[in-house]
């Protein structure tokens, strides 16, 4: 076999080993609910019901987003923690868009918004080699500057310097055949197949077309980084930049391309929080998703079917403590459940280290379980943050960035 043809086969056993991971995780995420749903003490039935699902879709929208922008950033090289500001600067251009036209201009115009900011992040980054982490933090300053921008515009329309009128809502549907054989399904309240069509529900029910969209940019985003030869050389620029330029790539301009792609990304993503989510623009409102995005970013080590999990476990905590205030209180027996079984496992393997910290947090766990019925309501409120540092904690050591993310480049220096 020719060392081509072992390459070829490495590629997709690794392709086909990491599809069978996605789908082994998304089976036992559903077995956790459904069991959890149906033993807890404290009686709640949102957990895997169709219409908590389909808030968790959409309210996943703009962290997906972000989560995507820092993929194309960081797979060319650049780290980018600006997504944040750009996320603001796409609210407030999506309300302004919507007003002026309709709600698809004001998607358009928060892209473009957002891009705007990709483009000023990597000329600082890429031709004059600022810091990644200064520059970013600069973006997210100069967001703040959007204050103006509604002093000046907002008022003439009934707003005011921190919030936009009333915007326009996209109309909801269910999409045909498929939303309404899940709602059956889950009718039925069968163990395990019911919650199964309850989580699926959730996105074919209660949709818009921008929902549709974004989601679609997932596989399309794969398809772009992995299979296209753009793609490649945007990679590549994240890689290995000197091998990539002795071969012919621009590694500026494909440096360029995902920065200001990241940012368009995360641009749109606030502009649907602004139009889509909640109909009205209000100072603040993204409350650090693009933060929350990179973190997606990290929990699907730089991979958009990874990412978009790890958004929909964020829109899914942050609709938990919106719809039933029961349900934070029996997912605390979901995470007991899961503690107890990386005890186990740690146990298993003899890691003495994390089965004392493991066994403590099952312990504490447990113990707030078996003695109460209810959560402190802030407790909810700051679940989303919790959620990032568990990711950073678990998943930071199986992460593979790109060889050369975050490592200034210059033409002529190497």
């Amino acid at each position: 076999m020719t060392s081509t043809a072992i390459e070829a086969q490495g590629r997709f056993n690794l392709k086909k080993s990491r599809s069978v991971r996605f789908m082994l995780f998304g089976v036992a995420g559903v077995m956790l609910l459904a069991v959890t749903q149906t033993f807890a003490k404290t009686p709640t039935s949102d957990i895997t019901s169709s219409g908590t699902w389909s808030i968790a879709v959409a309210w996943s929208i703009p962290i997906l987003m972000a989560g995507l922008g820092g993929i194309f950033s960081e797979r060319a090289g650049v780290v980018n923690i600006g997504l944040e500001g750009m996320m603001i600067v796409g609210t407030w251009a999506g309300a302004v868009g919507t007003i002026l036209v309709d709600p698809w201009f004001g998607l358009v115009l928060a892209a473009a918004a957002g891009s705007i900011g990709g483009l000023i992040m990597a000329v600082a980054t890429v031709s004059f080699q600022v810091d990644h982490i200064i520059a970013g933090v600069a973006i997210n300053v100069l967001a703040v500057g959007t204050r103006y921008g509604s002093d000046l515009f907002f008022p003439k329309y009934g707003g005011s310097i921190t919030q936009s009128p009333t915007l326009t809502a996209p109309a909801t549907f269910d999409i045909p055949l498929l939303g309404p054989m899940f709602r059956a399904i889950e009718d039925k309240a069968w163990f395990l197949v019911s919650d199964v069509a309850g989580i699926l529900g959730g996105f074919f029910i209660h949709t818009t077309w921008f929902t549709l969209a974004l989601i679609a940019l997932v596989p399309f985003s794969t398809w772009v980084l992995w299979r296209t030869a753009f793609g490649l050389r945007l990679r590549s620029a994240g890689e290995h930049p000197i091998a990539a330029d002795s071969l012919g790539v621009s590694v500026y301009k494909y440096k360029y391309y995902g920065v200001v792609i990241s940012g368009a990304l995360a641009g749109v993503g606030g502009g649907f929080l602004s139009v889509v989510l909640t109909g009205i623009y209000k100072e603040g409102q993204t409350v650090g998703k693009g933060f929350i995005g990179i973190a997606t970013m990290l929990f699907g080590n730089y991979h958009p079917v990874g990412t978009a999990g790890g958004a929909l476990l964020f829109g899914f905590a942050e609709t938990l403590r919106l719809r039933d205030p029961a349900a934070p209180h029996g997912l605390i027996l979901g995470i007991a459940i899961v503690l107890g079984l990386a005890l186990l496992y740690y146990l298993i393997k003899r890691n003495w280290k994390r089965v004392t910290v493991v066994g403590l947090v099952f312990a504490l766990m447990a113990w707030t379980y078996a003695t109460t019925t209810s959560v402190i309501p802030e407790i909810p409120k700051i679940t989303p943050h919790i959620a990032v540092l568990v990711v950073l904690l678990f998943f930071s050591a199986r992460l593979r960035p790109p060889a050369a993310d975050g490592i200034p480049y210059r033409r002529g220096d190497h």
